[in-house]
């Protein structure tokens, strides 16, 4: 999870799998050093981030949810842009 006010990754999880509980470990982190209340956790429309479990779990820490119109990329660029960058120095770091 990015803070946008100043690009931090403030929490992450590391899975095998891009699943429900990958997202709900994430955010129990982000709560264990963040206070969550009032926070917008903003997110594409991936299945994870739309389901009821994840929209109660957002309800119950009290954060508000926000996603990205539909194929809209720009809303999501600052993790984008992120997530390229680990890829990039990941694969860098392997072959080496």
């Amino acid at each position: 999870i990015q803070d946008l006010y100043n690009n931090e990754i403030v929490a992450w999880h590391l899975s095998e799998r891009n699943d429900l509980a990958l997202v709900h470990e994430t955010l129990d982190r982000l709560r264990q050093h963040v206070d969550v209340s009032g926070v917008i956790l903003h997110s594409d429309q991936g299945f994870q981030y739309t389901s009821k479990p994840f929209n109660r779990k957002l309800k119950q820490l009290g954060m508000l949810g926000s996603h990205s119109r539909r194929g809209n990329c720009l809303d999501n660029a600052c993790i984008e842009s992120f997530f390229s960058h680990l890829k990039t120095e990941k694969i860098y770091l392997n072959e080496a």
